[in-house]
């Protein structure tokens, strides 16, 4: 190799180095704290998200209501991905978020499942037939999709009658767990959790009309404490995008 042959080459690879540190200093982490019910659509977002942005995302999952009263406690969350959007606008309104960053980043829909084939029929009328020894739900004062399962059961009139079967979990992840695992014979949980690409994955569900419960408008927002991080603007305008946008509605969302 010729001097200045070795003098480009060495110049080059310092180049390279360069803009390699350069894309590693950009690279942030964002911690997410993230409604229980989109764990999986938020798992595939992140992939791309850090393919595409270099940005990392940092997620813990639970009841909306249970991060509420973290984020009052100075919980180190920087992005909010709340199961309604109630929590976010109060949020908002006690001073604890980005001004303007709250938005609609899916609107959930309610399911009845059962990890058995053919036990849930498609219009639900196993409720009514109450032959069931246990129906399993979210608690509604901390998770939505709990909330949304009790108007449905007034809906049907159907409140006192199962009153006494009712179990109940503490997010709809636990929710979830129980009739997967049969401690249920059937519940009520996000159908994101059961759903991929337009059909439910196993055992058989009901998917209740939007009209029986209040609409479950999921809000995310940037917390105070993620105003500085550019990652934290980064997973909002990314969700804003077309490449959420096909995830989200791939486990049944709408936008």
């Amino acid at each position: 190799m010729t001097i200045r042959a070795a003098r480009f080459a060495s110049t080059g690879l310092a180049s390279l180095v360069a803009v390699f540190a350069f894309g590693a200093a950009q690279a942030d982490e964002v911690q997410v704290a993230v409604a229980a019910n989109f764990s999986a659509p938020i798992q595939a977002i992140a992939a791309d998200f850090e393919k595409d942005t270099g940005h990392k995302l940092v997620t813990s999952f639970g009841a909306t209501g249970q991060f509420y009263t973290q984020i009052k406690n100075g919980a180190p969350f920087e992005v909010f991905l709340s199961a309604d959007d109630t929590t976010p606008q109060k949020l908002e309104t006690e001073g604890d978020t980005v001004k303007g960053s709250r938005f609609t980043y899916a609107v959930g829909t309610l399911a009845l499942w059962s990890a058995k084939d053919g036990y849930v029929d498609g219009k639900g009328k196993v409720l009514s037939d109450n032959t069931y020894q246990h129906l399993s739900i979210a608690n509604p004062k901390a998770a939505p999709y709990g909330l949304a399962a009790t108007q449905v059961l007034a809906r049907l009139g159907l409140t006192d009658k199962v009153k006494g079967k009712i179990v109940e979990g503490q997010n709809i992840t636990q929710a979830y767990q129980f009739v997967s695992t049969g401690n249920a014979e059937l519940g009520f949980v996000a159908l994101s959790q059961i759903y991929k690409d337009g059909k439910v994955t196993g055992g058989s569900a009901w998917i209740v009309p939007a009209e029986m419960h209040d609409p479950i408008k999921q809000d995310a927002v940037i917390l105070n404490k993620g105003k500085d991080n550019p990652a934290a603007r980064a997973l909002v305008d990314y969700l804003k995008g077309p490449k959420a946008a096909a995830v989200i509605k791939s486990y049944g969302y709408q936008l």
